[in-house]
């Protein structure tokens, strides 16, 4: 019965480090491709003036961070609730 408890409970926890994470790396994917471009807005892909290699070079980069602070957060959330509860989430 506890797991059930658990999972409950951390439902709402892990969606809020969703939305936190999802924000973070929005505000960093601006931050790198500012420094990496000098440009201001990152080229989305309906951008008439912007080039194939501009578009694609930018998705990848966003989807780089996107994932990267996605498993971070993942894995720092996981390893909170093994100290909270004691043992790792399913």
């Amino acid at each position: 019965m506890a797991g059930k408890l658990e999972k409950a409970a951390l439902k709402p926890v892990n969606m809020a480090l969703g939305l936190a994470a999802g924000a973070l790396a929005g505000v960093l994917f601006k931050q790198v491709w500012k420094l990496a471009s000098g440009d201001d807005d990152a080229p989305d892909a309906g951008d008439e003036d912007r080039g194939w290699g501009e578009v694609l070079a930018a998705a990848a980069l966003q989807g780089a961070i996107f994932s990267v602070v996605r498993a971070a957060v993942h894995r720092g959330g996981a390893i909170g609730t093994r100290r909270v509860t004691g043992h790792w989430p399913d």
